[in-house]
């Protein structure tokens, strides 16, 4: 099972309002910290997460986020746990509108 999340800067904030782009920043060291804590899951997890921090505009990566392992019970919960870590703790972004 394998589960991939690409995040891409929208062109509408979560309130409807037009994004012009946005600033991505990321914390690299709390972020290499946890990968190996998700990769050894039950399951014989793997992790790969890519941040694309700095000035993005509409329709650039923000993220490519991938969990892998050898069954959904065991890689959905691993990757809903990292995923909501990486957008609320790792990750901070600012739009530009």
């Amino acid at each position: 099972m394998i589960l991939i999340h690409n995040g891409i800067v929208r062109g509408t904030s979560k309130s409807g309002k037009p994004v012009h782009g946005m600033k991505l920043s990321c914390d690299e060291k709390k972020l290499k910290s946890v990968i190996p804590i998700f990769k050894h899951r039950k399951g014989g997890v793997e992790v790969k997460v890519w941040i694309n921090a700095g000035n993005l505009k509409v329709g650039d990566n923000i993220m490519l986020l991938l969990v892998a392992g050898k069954f959904k019970t065991d890689v959905l919960p691993v990757f809903e746990e990292l995923l909501a870590l990486v957008k609320n703790e790792i990750v901070t972004e600012e739009e530009a509108q």
